[in-house]
């Protein structure tokens, strides 16, 4: 299989069509849910996917952080987009602390190889260069992303943001001290 190449996303090299190969199927079968103040992992079977008009959406989002000062990521492999990660612009928390990692997939044939660590990794020095203490997270709560998160050093966030956690109830929210 081709190697893989990281690079910064920008309007130059990322169109509203950069993920129409992109699969971001992924078959969940626990999630972490909180229960009492501490979070349980609980049955939740089901698929999350993306069909071609939500690929073009989630692509109009990163062109909009990388246009509103946010920066972005690719891991590509054959000219094809297999992995990204997205901080957006401004920041949040009662401090600004948090630079929001609002985006980051790998595409399901490339996970495990470690293109998810890669693009983190850039996504995290890119919130120090913003002046960020801290990353935050909005993570999926099914076993696997969480998982890989706690891999990668990341906690339940002190402050969670209240927007996020509208947007998504059943996610975690996330932040890892830079």
């Amino acid at each position: 299989m081709d190697e893989i190449a990281f690079v910064p996303l920008t309007a130059e090299n990322f169109d509203p069509r950069s993920l129409d190969t992109f699969i971001r199927r992924q078959q969940v079968r626990e999630c972490w849910r909180r229960a009492e103040g501490a979070l349980v992992l609980r049955p939740a079977e089901y698929v999350e996917d993306w069909d071609l008009n939500q690929r073009r959406e989630i692509a109009a989002e990163v062109l909009e952080a990388v246009r509103t000062g946010g920066a972005a990521f690719g891991a590509l492999c054959g000219g094809e987009i297999v992995g990204f990660a997205v901080l957006a612009g401004g920041r949040l928390g009662s401090r600004r602390q948090y630079a929001d990692l609002s985006l980051f997939y790998v595409s399901e044939p490339f996970r495990g190889r470690g293109a998810g660590g890669a693009l983190f990794r850039r996504a995290c020095a890119a919130a120090r260069e913003m002046g960020a203490e801290k990353l935050y997270i909005s993570a999926h709560s099914a076993r696997e992303v969480m998982a890989a998160y706690w891999a990668l050093g990341c906690m339940e966030a002190e402050e969670p943001d209240p927007h996020h956690v509208r947007a998504e109830p059943w996610d975690i929210q996330l932040e890892l001290r830079l």
